[in-house]
């Protein structure tokens, strides 16, 4: 079992919320809920309601502890705002070593670096602490912004997948790529 990580960037105090820190997702989700509504699946109104936000946070701490999943928050120096989140998840071990990546950042902290300076980060911890050989990333077709990050992490495209998530209602393509740990890579 791994203990919960709690690791600084330049700009985020990088942790596995706590439970009892469930307000923290709460406010988050509630201020962003429009913006981030274009690329999450449809969500019902109870999926915002505070008990089921706690309950979220609960099963994300039990499943980092079981190893099921990595769902990282990046705050603010000061712990009490949550500004992005990397959701590591689908976590397979044995051959195949790779989970899937889902990230998000607050509308009004879009364009200042922080999900690439999260991101590198959370790679770094995932690849070394949990051993995983590789991280795969889709993106809507339309969402530039993500292949760029992507791009700029050293992700690399695989692939293009017709009608592969329901996104906001509409099945949607996704561009799949993925990165190879850095320790593993044995191609280019």
């Amino acid at each position: 079992m791994h203990s919960i990580p709690e690791f600084k960037t330049k700009n985020l105090l990088i942790t596995v919320l706590n439970p009892k820190d469930y307000l923290l997702l709460f406010e988050y989700e509630k201020k962003n809920k429009r913006h981030l509504s274009k690329w999450e699946p449809l969500r019902s109104t109870a999926y915002f309601d505070e008990k089921q936000t706690e309950a979220r946070v609960k099963n994300n701490y039990i499943d980092f502890s079981s190893g099921n999943s990595i769902c990282l928050n990046g705050l603010n120096p000061e712990g009490n705002e949550i500004l992005a989140s990397c959701n590591f998840s689908n976590i397979v071990y044995g051959v195949f070593q790779a989970c899937h990546l889902g990230f998000s950042v607050s509308e009004n902290h879009q364009g200042k670096g922080l999900m690439f300076e999260m991101l590198t980060a959370s790679l770094n911890y995932v690849f070394s602490e949990f051993d995983l050989h590789r991280v795969m990333a889709n993106y809507i077709v339309t969402n530039t912004r993500s292949g760029k990050l992507l791009t700029n992490l050293g992700f690399k495209q695989e692939g293009l997948a017709g009608s592969y998530l329901k996104i906001a209602g509409k099945w949607e393509d996704h561009i799949l790529t993925s990165k190879i740990n850095p320790e593993h890579n044995t191609f280019s």
